[in-house]
């Protein structure tokens, strides 16, 4: 087995390590280790992912209006989501030879220019009445939900399955009349809280579990009645409620609820790792997992390394594998894959049925040995979009990973891709500012200019603003049916944006004020919530009898005593943080 090796990456020129299991991975699967370092490997993937970003255009079959991640003046053609997943067009009629004496990847950039591309990235037949999504299956009247499965009356959300009648949400699943919430599961009426499962009537909380009627509260287990976590009888308990609920009425009154709650998060510990059922793991809000490093907020993995943001959980034997999940073998290099995918590289948005054996196929569905193709359904052996037999299928494969050797495709920066690297930046559909890159490495124009990555001027808005933020009414009680007919601009980012009439009734049922941000930015708070897909080296900060910086008194004698406690761990927690982080002892010790 080959040791482990020190290489620079020749997108950031920074090192990284290749180890002996990294290389037994590659080896197994028949590529060759990455040039790329992690951190660039992850970036470049997200670049061909837009999750967000969405446009009014004409569909390029039917000539009617839809909603899409590409805008018209974009040279691809786009087919909208009734028009794509018909019958009405055929893949291989976009078919084309191999030409040997160009790079393949200039061959594959002309298909993806020729293929139609469906303009949203939903199983779209699993849709009903939710116009307004994207990356969502299986939903019914949604509205502004992403990366979502399995939702009902759901809007402005992501990461989400199984969700029923709720608002603003950020990776929560299998949770009902909720809003507000950050990595959540299994809760109902649980409001502006954040790693809380199995509660019921929780407010402003955080680290819950098995908890009912809760508020402004932290590392409660099996607790009821609790307020700034301190116990009350249940009768006082929900006579401080109710004057709390008239304050939260209010956009003011919110806000200083808002600002103590975080206050009192911050003033307890916190345990350097989210997650639970895991051996021989690293990262960060990892679940059910074995052997699985540098992995973060996934479900279910097992030897897996580098990868992210799995929420359906049944992947096994995976690298550099980022978004989806259910039932994956095998996979390298791909984002958006799954649901029975097995051995696919260097692809994007592949599933279904008995997809397997894929190389740098984008958009294919229930298919098997592909090699560079566009919008494949149902169909075996295909280079470029064009049949072969099995046996013409494996020659021409091989002789075009000798040619991409020989022959590599070097970008505007004079990275060079070989075969075994993802796509190049320059095959992506999209825009830098327009994809998941820009949320989870946010870099200015001219960075991205520079790196050789395109970049969309923003288009005025199609809608007049109508109102300004600061005109909306304090109260919720003071809200009239007419401002769902404003066009109001975000106090953050300054677009318009509107309130719709599911919007208003939801709000007033609960008493909470209307939102003085735009969706977008709304999004980005909750985002930010989050702790990022990095790890740094730290040490227990519990000091024996309090946290190292004196502002926790801890409430029982740990194992090392009164002197410092010496474990040290990978975190998502930076050094700079306010939050006191202890390993699992420690914070085992305090909390359970």
């Amino acid at each position: 087995m080959t040791s482990s090796e020190d290489r620079i990456c020749q997108n950031c020129k920074n090192s990284f390590t290749v180890d002996a299991s990294d290389f037994a991975f590659y080896e197994r699967i028949q590529v060759p280790p990455p040039t790329f370092c992690p951190d660039c490997r992850l970036e470049r993937r997200f670049m061909f992912r837009n999750e967000r970003h969405l446009y009014k255009r004409t569909c390029s079959n039917c000539k009617k209006s839809t909603l899409a991640t590409i805008p018209d003046e974009s040279p691809y053609k786009v087919f909208c989501g009734s028009c794509w997943w018909s019958d009405l067009w055929n893949p291989l009629d976009y078919g084309r030879a191999y030409d040997p004496n160009r790079p393949f990847f200039e061959q594959l950039k002309e298909l993806f220019l020729d293929v139609p591309v469906v303009a949203l990235g939903n199983n779209y037949p699993t849709l009903t009445d939710s116009e307004y999504v994207n990356e969502t299956g299986s939903s019914k009247s949604c509205y502004l939900i992403f990366d979502a499965d399995l939702c009902e009356h759901v809007r402005y959300g992501t990461r989400l399955t199984s969700i029923k009648d709720s608002m603003e949400l950020l990776s929560v699943n299998e949770s009902e009349l909720c809003y507000e919430d950050v990595n959540c599961r299994k809760s109902a009426r649980l409001f502006f809280s954040e790693d809380c499962s199995n509660c019921i009537d929780v407010y402003f909380s955080k680290n819950l579990a098995g908890c009912t009627n809760c508020f402004g509260c932290v590392n409660l287990r099996n607790k009821s009645n609790y307020l700034w976590n301190k116990p009350l009888s249940p009768e006082n308990y929900q006579k401080e409620l109710a004057a709390l609920k008239n304050s939260m009425a209010t956009t003011s009154g919110i806000e200083q609820v808002r600002i103590k709650a975080e206050e009192v998060w911050k003033s307890v510990p916190h345990k350097f790792f989210h997650g639970f059922n895991n051996t021989n793991i690293s990262g960060d809000y990892l679940y059910n997992s074995k052997n699985a490093k540098h992995v973060f907020q996934a479900r279910g993995v097992e030897d897996a390394k580098y990868c992210q943001l799995i929420k359906d959980g049944g992947v096994k034997d995976a690298y550099d594998y980022t978004i989806w999940g259910s039932n994956v073998r095998l996979v390298y290099e791909c984002i958006d894959v799954g649901a029975g995918a097995n051995n696919v590289k260097f692809s994007f948005v592949c599933a279904l049925g008995n997809t397997m054996n894929l190389e740098y196929a984008v958009w294919c569905l229930d298919v098997a040995n592909l090699f560079g193709c566009s919008g494949i359904r149902n169909k075996k052996y295909c280079i470029l979009n064009r049949e072969y037999s099995p046996e013409e299928y494996e020659t021409l494969r091989n002789q075009i990973i000798a040619d991409m050797e020989k022959n590599p495709y070097i970008d505007s920066k004079g990275r060079i891709w070989k075969y075994g690297e993802f796509l190049p930046y320059e095959l992506s559909f999209y825009a830098y500012n327009e994809t998941d890159a820009a949320e989870h490495f946010p870099i200015d124009k001219s960075t991205a200019i520079g790196n050789g990555w395109r970049w969309r001027e923003e288009t005025p808005p199609e809608h007049p603003i109508t109102m300004q933020a600061s005109e909306l009414p304090e109260n919720i009680l003071d809200a009239k049916d007419e401002v769902t007919k404003e066009v109001i601009q975000c106090t953050e980012c300054g677009r318009g944006y509107r309130i719709i009439p599911t919007d208003l009734e939801f709000l007033r049922r609960f008493s909470f004020p209307l939102p003085r941000l735009c969706p977008g930015c709304r999004h980005l708070r909750r985002f930010k919530r989050m702790s990022p897909m990095r790890l740094w080296k730290r040490k227990c900060q519990c000091a024996g009898k309090e946290s190292s910086n004196g502002a926790y008194k801890n409430t029982v004698g740990h194992p090392h005593g009164d002197k410092p406690c010496s474990n040290e761990f990978e975190t998502s927690y930076s050094p700079d943080r306010p939050e006191i982080v202890y390993c699992e002892s420690c914070y085992q010790s305090e909390v359970v």
